[in-house]
């Protein structure tokens, strides 16, 4: 059987979204409510592909809205990294409707090495937009976009 393209799994949305009770305290001292969401990959592909040039967004800021949208109280961090990737190696598929995966950045505002292309392709087409770059670290080097905060997206 021939393995699904990322396009293919972007559409796959099984019976999301959905939202489900986590009953681990951790998890809810962590993530403030036990209700969490588990949106579909579309989602995260459609939000993604509205920043427009020179704006940003976080994987946080992402899950926020979507949380919100749906009435839970936090989206899942799992496949919410593992949804981004995807919705950025469907695009690097595509020959046309590509979205700017870029501009979404993880957790205060670091680049993220799973997207296609590395950090190198991200900082690339960042720095092409005008953006600048903090390191941190000596070893395992990882890089920041600077002032990220002052050209965040609102949904």
């Amino acid at each position: 059987m021939a393995r699904k393209t990322f396009n293919e799994k972007l559409q796959d949305s099984k019976d999301m979204p959905k939202i489900v009770t986590v009953d681990d305290e951790k998890s809810i001292k962590r993530y403030g409510g036990s209700q969490m969401l588990i949106a579909p990959p579309l989602d995260y592909n459609e939000l993604m592909s509205q920043i427009p040039e020179g704006k940003l967004i976080t994987i946080t800021e992402i899950r926020e809205y979507l949380a919100k949208k749906h009435g839970a109280e936090f989206t899942c961090p799992l496949t919410a990294g593992i949804f981004i990737s995807l919705a950025a190696r469907a695009s690097c598929e595509r020959e046309t409707d590509r979205i700017p995966f870029w501009r979404t950045l993880k957790r205060g505002g670091e680049l993220n090495p799973k997207y296609p292309g590395g950090i190198e392709y991200q900082k690339k087409m960042l720095d092409a937009e005008g953006f600048t770059f903090t390191t941190k670290g000596r070893k395992n080097i990882r890089y920041f976009v600077e002032d990220y905060e002052e050209h965040l997206y609102e949904f």
